[in-house]
């Protein structure tokens, strides 16, 4: 990587050996941060995502995209129903387990829903989905999935941007 002045533009073309530049750029996007939640063949499992947005209001849609490299993607690549939980700037620890421990949910409480989809309480909103299809995205997979039941309440978000954790604050 070429060293620059800061608050200088880098460009680039994206390529294999420069990876890191374009992840650095993606992450300049700030996002939100969940958890997604489904019933595995060991038990209960959980990954944190930001990769994360709505797509339709009718009918209710959002998509989501694990990583085809994660230990964790077997489990979400097939799963018929999940939850896609949205963090509030209080659950950080929360998000800290779930990226540590696929299994984090074994020493969580939960509740299950109607399809069994471990589900956590108290998110900024949560999404109990059934998966609609599932997409090829290069090193990741497009998990579209049908809003089936939604839940939220007012809070801070907790928010991702340039690899670091933050909130983002209501007015």
């Amino acid at each position: 990587m070429n060293a620059h002045a800061p608050n200088m533009p880098v460009a680039f073309q994206p390529d294999r050996e420069n990876t890191r530049l374009l992840r650095d750029a993606f992450g300049r996007f700030a996002t939100g941060v969940t958890v997604v939640t489904t019933q595995g063949a060991d038990g209960p499992v959980g990954i944190t995502a930001n990769s994360f947005s709505s797509v339709s209001l009718d009918p209710p849609l959002v998509l989501w995209a694990p990583s085809k490299t994660s230990r964790r993607y077997p489990y979400f690549a097939e799963a018929d129903h999940y939850a896609i939980h949205v963090l509030g700037a209080d659950q950080a620890d929360l998000c800290m387990g779930f990226a540590k421990n696929a299994f984090a949910l074994q020493h969580i409480e939960h509740e299950r829903n109607i399809e069994g989809v471990p589900v956590l309480a108290n998110c900024l909103a949560r999404f109990e989905c059934k998966r609609v299809a599932g997409y090829d995205g290069g090193d990741h997979m497009i998990i579209l999935g049908e809003v089936l039941r939604a839940e939220m309440r007012d809070g801070d978000a907790l928010a991702f941007f340039a690899g670091k954790y933050g909130e983002f604050a209501q007015t």
